[in-house]
């Protein structure tokens, strides 16, 4: 909510309370400690705008029927320093309460005066936080998975800045361990069949198959000639990682800038090698008695440590025994440190940094990789309930409803690079973000081209351009907005006027209830909203008119709307066309 529909239930409240006072003073209702009751927004806007349970509440504590003590509030309610102007009970005790015009009035004055800061909210107090997403294998292009990761973190960032947060963005390149073993030898086998053939070796069972690796090493040869064909393997795995790895970083930074994400960080996993954070944290870990070792390999107690904290939250030996825990290696039996030792030093170092609070957006796949690494983070001292994960489904893609796996232009598995050519960055942001990340989503390319409602960024941003229009053919006929009054403010009291305005005022309650549960496709939803209810108002209400006081007063609403959508996609990194 805006602060003055906080503060508007703030003072109904105060009202409710003041009233069952009253009712006790007069001997209405027995003396007794008021409990505590919650104003709401009831489903229903024709039961008033706001409702209050405080009847129901307090049936046990005064030892009366609900309907008798909402009889007694509203005899002794005085809403007369309020944003009410009236209150009736319904059912077996629910007080419903109806907003009065000045209420209208100045939630518009309060868009207009703020305009761009509209929506902004200190509720974040500054805090640090790290989001980290997309963090994609950098052995390969990214994917649809990484489309839609990007499109949630970066979105999320962007809400959590507008909810009062300082936020990092954060990709972190797993630039060591065995995926870039991996990619070597991958490298390799295609290097030595473009030089001596492709009988010349067997390419590894487990390598990367993708024709990218065909093309680094085809590139590399293009750039340096075949000479590492006479050096040993390692030197040669050794050179083709070298060049290749630097160009696959550098085509998903260009990738993800054109997606309009801007890092502060690009985090190496190799760092942390290099300056011994790995090593440590092993050693923190022995220190601790949470390691072990088995068959050659140091283990860490996983699940001793998972369980303890399970226990903690109430879980059930039964529960907990479903989970099927166990212990995983943190350095395998050649004496290499797992992923899993590099990913809680990478964690570690977050605190360290100063962060409060972590966010990671990861696929649904790694679901079973939240709890040990929680764990991991109590374990070593820090607050694990302050790593937060926001796990997202997969994405199947479409083309006009039906399952589109190959890229129109390569012939070849989608990637975000595919996309974003043949979909405007606009679609691809908004889209990924219309659906909750732990849910399925479809990616329809048709719809994501359309220029038209079907599409629904393109439905939001023809709202603005219509506003926009409307304010160009005004202009012609030497009509222009002028600051109104509060009394030609409070000529707008048509049913679509207020449901409008009421929309404008929930902006910064949708803020931080995204902020609050990592979604931000709650905005993408108010937003949709928003060009919905202000096409029903230019439907039902003609902006043109004899009565200038009106014509001004609906011209301040079609501004102020025009405001929030401007600061919702400008928040989104979403273009805001005049003219569509």
């Amino acid at each position: 909510m805006s602060e003055i529909a906080l503060n508007a239930v703030k003072d109904l409240k105060a009202a409710v309370q003041n009233a069952l006072a009253a009712a006790i003073e007069k001997g209405e209702l027995a003396k007794a400690e008021i409990p505590d009751f919650i104003i709401e927004k009831p489903a229903d806007k024709t039961n008033g705008d706001f409702a209050a349970n405080a009847a129901m509440v307090c049936a046990r504590a005064f030892r009366t029927a609900p309907v008798k003590i909402a009889a007694a509030i509203t005899a002794n309610i005085d809403l007369s320093k309020t944003y009410f102007d009236r209150c009736e009970t319904a059912g077996p005790g629910f007080i419903n309460f109806f907003l009065s015009p000045d209420y209208y009035a100045d939630i518009l004055a309060d868009v207009l005066a703020k305009g761009e800061c509209y929506g902004s909210t200190d509720f974040g107090k500054g805090e640090k936080v790290m989001v980290e997403f997309i963090s994609a294998n950098p052995t390969g292009p990214m994917h649809m998975g990484n489309a839609r990761g990007g499109a949630l973190g970066d979105c999320l960032s962007s809400v959590m800045e507008k909810a009062g947060f300082d936020v990092w963005r954060e990709f972190y390149v797993n630039d060591a361990g065995n995926q870039i073993e991996k990619f070597a030898v991958s490298l390799n086998a295609r290097f030595i069949q473009q030089v001596k053939g492709a009988d010349a070796i067997e390419f590894p069972e487990d390598g990367y198959q993708g024709a990218d690796i065909t093309d680094l090493a085809k590139l590399y040869i293009e750039k340096n000639g075949t000479d590492i064909i006479n050096t040993d393997e390692q030197t040669r795995k050794k050179a083709l990682v070298d060049f290749a790895l630097p160009l696959n970083i550098a085509k998903m930074q260009n990738d993800t800038k054109k997606y309009r994400i801007e890092y502060d960080k690009w985090f190496f996993e190799s760092e942390l090698h290099k300056s011994g954070a790995v090593a440590q944290v092993i050693e923190l870990l022995k220190e601790k008695g949470l390691t072990y070792e088995k068959d050659g390999a140091v283990w860490y107690k996983n699940k001793e440590v998972v369980t303890e904290l399970l226990k903690k939250q109430g879980k059930t030996d039964k529960e907990i025994e479903t989970l099927e825990l166990k212990d995983d290696v943190i350095i395998r039996a050649g004496g290499t440190p797992t992923y899993f030792a590099a990913d809680i030093a990478y964690h570690k170092n977050k605190f360290d940094r100063g962060f409060k609070t972590l966010i990671d957006v990861w696929g649904a796949d790694h679901h079973g990789h939240v709890a040990r690494m929680k764990g991991a983070m109590t374990a070593i001292g820090y607050d694990g309930d302050s790593l937060n994960i926001v796990l997202m489904q997969l994405v199947k893609l479409l083309r006009d409803g039906k399952p589109e796996r190959m890229s129109k232009r390569t012939g070849k598995a989608v990637q975000l690079a595919d996309l974003l050519e043949e979909v405007p960055v606009d679609s691809a942001r908004f889209l990924f973000n219309t659906r909750e990340a732990n849910t399925q989503m479809d990616f329809d390319i048709g719809v994501a081209v359309k220029q038209d409602n079907q599409n629904p960024v393109y439905y939001v941003q023809y709202a603005h351009a219509r506003i926009c229009s409307i304010l160009r053919t005004l202009a012609a006929e030497g009509i222009t907005p002028q600051t109104c009054t509060k009394e030609e403010l409070l000529l707008l009291n048509a049913p679509e006027e207020k449901e409008l305005i009421s929309h404008l005022a929930s902006y910064t309650e949708e803020i931080i209830s995204c902020a609050k549960s990592y979604d931000p496709t709650k905005i993408t939803r108010y937003v949709t909203q928003l060009a919905t209810l202000f096409h029903k108002f230019y439907n039902a209400c003609r902006v043109k008119g004899d009565d200038k006081a009106l014509m001004q007063a609906r011209l301040n609403l079609c501004l102020a709307v025009k405001t929030v959508i401007f600061n919702v996609l400008t928040m989104l990194k979403i273009t805001v066309p005049e003219s569509m």
